[in-house]
């Protein structure tokens, strides 16, 4: 499987719908590539909020029918797994694995330096992806939440954005659609609006015009929250007039 192939796997990844194998090498190759992990974060999220929209109550006879029928499932003795045709593929995965942790280490002997620079990157790498693993679940968790309310506006631009709100949760995410990119050095920045006070809610990705932004912090009361542009790394107050405010649904 070559990168091209890994890039184009964010859909499937999002939806489970890869092989045991292909998912392990595709969630190695998220520690390496943000934008994979960004796009899957997304997706996944996105998928979150259709399943939502289609969800229904079980039927309450359901459980007694599982009960029932487990009974006549034969379990698998512990310890044992099953055997599969990848199970040659993951023995050498791990032989090459091995090889590989002896090739890092030699090399971390002759270069040095480099080596334990390298170490850092990938270390970085490895967090990034933790990181956004960690939005997508939280994004996701807002957006299927059974309290989940939504408010959507039209934004400058044509672009349009979508609040969704959990109170039980207490997050909100905004979603937005075909906002064009801020002027150089500049970034969109997202506030809480505390009764009139702007309280900083976290940045938007500069680099992206479609997005689903988990606000940074609490709800805690605000009645909606507000966009504005601000200069690279954000401000701790608004500096500039709001591109839009929205109100939260109730």
């Amino acid at each position: 499987m070559t990168t091209t192939d890994l890039h184009r796997l964010t859909g499937a990844y999002a939806l489970h719908a890869l092989p045991d194998d292909e998912s392990t090498a595709f969630e190695r190759h998220l520690t390496g590539c943000e934008p994979c992990a960004e796009e899957t974060a997304e997706l996944s999220a996105t998928a979150a909020r259709l399943g939502l929209a289609v969800a229904s109550t079980p039927p309450a006879a359901l459980r007694a029918q599982v009960l029932r029928r487990i009974t006549g499932v034969r379990q698998e003795a512990p310890g044992r797994r099953p055997q599969n045709r990848t199970a040659p593929a993951r023995l050498h995965s791990r032989t090459l694995s091995r090889w590989a942790l002896a090739a890092c280490l030699a090399a971390a002997t002759a270069l040095g330096g480099t080596a334990v620079w390298q170490h850092q990157r990938a270390e970085d790498a490895r967090a990034q992806a933790r990181h956004a693993t960690q939005a997508s679940d939280e994004i996701a968790a807002v957006l299927a939440a059974p309290d989940a309310r939504t408010r959507a506006a039209g934004l400058a631009g044509g672009a349009t954005g979508t609040v969704v709100v959990s109170r039980d949760r207490d997050r909100a995410v905004f979603v937005v659609s075909g906002m064009a990119r801020p002027p150089g050095g500049k970034v969109y920045q997202l506030w809480f609006d505390d009764g009139g006070t702007m309280r900083s809610a976290g940045l938007m990705n500069p680099a992206r015009t479609d997005q689903a932004v988990l606000l940074r912090g609490t709800v805690d009361g605000s009645s909606g929250m507000g966009i504005t542009v601000e200069p690279d790394g954000g401000s701790p107050h608004p500096t500039s007039a709001p591109l839009a405010l929205m109100t939260f649904p109730s």
